[in-house]
């Protein structure tokens, strides 16, 4: 009896009107009432009474009076076409109570309206009022075209997060329920602000902390979804995901992810599903020296090894400083991999291990090289080899001219990295290369013992093999 009173009540301050203009003293004892009762129509909804009493049977399309309904239709729509939107309430009112199924534009023009209403309205408590009535709009919307509930769920959190933010519960019910039912084709905004009010409920200890990892899990699963297969709705779905992992930095430690995936981990081993939610948010996190990412990589290898459990597999074994080990996972990585741009990131990596811990250069360099096979325009390929020729170049002389001959071939190739890379970074970084090892550069004095002239061509020897110009500092 006491929902049934509620949904009267707001029933009538629809059809007496909320703004200024359509204000009574009726009207605003009804609001007192109403909130006395604080029971609101939304919180109606979400207990699951029944608030549908004044339409308890689904109407014929156009209701009991179809001409009524249709002469109520042609004026409010012209008045909504006109932006007359004040003009415009009164005949969309008697379509929303009397004609509901006539038109979706009722509830998609009923939420413009009961807005518009909202921002001319000045006292507080009408005000919250219609946030309640603009709720309803919503929720009769989902009666009468339930085939869109996910979708309409979604546009009403959103609505209720900007009116009520301290709404958080309900911003987290309906989001959720949105997200359950739209699947990947959930919005940007929706997953937003699933994910801020999973954050504020664990933060309050309502919701434990494990729901935050799987809600942000879920939210980076479908913006990457959207984003290799809607290309177009990038520019909704990055600052989304901007944002996801601006409230998700506080969660992301190490420790706390572990704590939370540790146990499931423990339960279920060989679970597949789970061993790739493991290493995908731990190697996403920065976490790959973690003995959970070690475990879970592994088994997820051995149960079914791809290009990605392969490249896992290398990258834990660099950090257990296993580097043959590491170079083994990251050609079978090659080997399986279908797209160039994993294989240009495995082949750089590979460069990099057989330079600085393997020291066998000419195979870090041909490592280097299919990377700038695959990227050509990328200059960090080239901006190695020339690292490694400046390493060795007192391993590849036994005089003052041949010790240094090897920084012109470096510089070469600095040179080349800032040509072919439009990268702002990356050619501050070669500038930045080629002024220092220029220095290293033979004298004119030396170049002129050894018989030599500024710009001869010259054979660098050794492992470099490589034909450069003379050049000094």
């Amino acid at each position: 009896m006491k929902a049934k009173l509620t949904f009267l009540l707001v029933t009538s301050l629809l059809l007496t009107g909320l703004c200024g203009c359509f204000s009574t003293k009726e009207a605003t004892a009804g609001v007192v009432l109403e909130l006395e009762i604080n029971n609101s129509l939304y919180e109606l909804d979400n207990s699951g009474a029944d608030f549908s009493g004044a339409l308890k049977n689904t109407p014929p399309r156009f209701g009991e009076d179809s001409a009524t309904c249709v002469r109520n239709w042609s004026l409010y729509s012209e008045f909504f076409r006109q932006r007359n939107y004040k003009a415009a309430i009164d005949p969309w009112r008697w379509m929303f109570f009397n004609c509901p199924m006539a038109t979706e534009n009722i509830y998609i023009h009923g939420a413009t309206l009961v807005k518009f209403m909202l921002t001319n309205e000045t006292d507080p408590i009408r005000q919250q009022a219609l946030v309640d009535t603009l709720m309803m709009v919503y929720d009769q919307r989902i009666q009468y075209y339930s085939e869109k509930e996910g979708f309409i769920r979604g546009r009403k959190a959103v609505e209720l997060y900007q009116l009520r933010p301290n709404a958080v519960q309900e911003h987290y019910e309906l989001s959720e329920r949105s997200i359950e039912l739209e699947g990947n084709s959930a919005p940007g905004d929706v997953l937003v602000i699933n994910f801020h009010s999973t954050v504020r409920l664990a933060a309050a200890g309502v919701i434990d902390s494990t729901a935050v990892v799987e809600n942000y899990d879920r939210a980076t699963d479908i913006i990457q979804y959207n984003l290799v297969n809607n290309p177009a709705d990038s520019t909704f779905y990055i600052p989304a995901r901007n944002n996801i992992e601006a409230f998700f930095e506080p969660f992301a430690s190490c420790d706390n992810l572990a704590r939370v995936f540790r146990p499931r981990f423990n339960n279920t081993p060989e679970d597949p599903e789970l061993l790739e939610r493991i290493t995908s948010m731990l190697n996403r996190s920065g976490c790959t020296d973690n003995e959970l990412f070690y475990l879970a990589t592994r088994n997820l290898h051995r149960l079914n090894p791809t290009a990605q459990s392969a490249f896992l597999m290398g990258r834990m074994e660099t950090s257990q400083k296993n580097y043959n080990r590491a170079i083994e996972y990251f050609e079978e990585a090659i080997s399986l991999y279908g797209e160039n741009g994993d294989k240009f990131t495995t082949y750089l990596l590979m460069a990099n291990i057989m330079h600085q811990h393997l020291r066998r250069l000419p195979q870090a360099r041909a490592y280097a090289l299919r990377a700038s096979e695959i990227r050509p325009n990328d200059g960090r390929p080239f901006i190695l080899i020339g690292e490694m020729y400046a390493s060795s170049a007192r391993d590849c002389g036994d005089n003052d001219l041949t010790n240094n001959v090897a920084f012109w071939t470096a510089v070469d190739k600095f040179i080349q990295a800032r040509n072919v890379d439009s990268d702002p970074a990356i050619r501050e970084r070669a500038t930045q290369l080629i002024n220092t090892y220029s220095q290293y550069f033979p004298n004119v004095e030396t170049i002129f013992f050894y018989g030599l002239s500024e710009g001869d061509t010259y054979r660098v020897e050794c492992w470099i093999n490589e034909t450069t110009r003379v050049r000094s500092r």
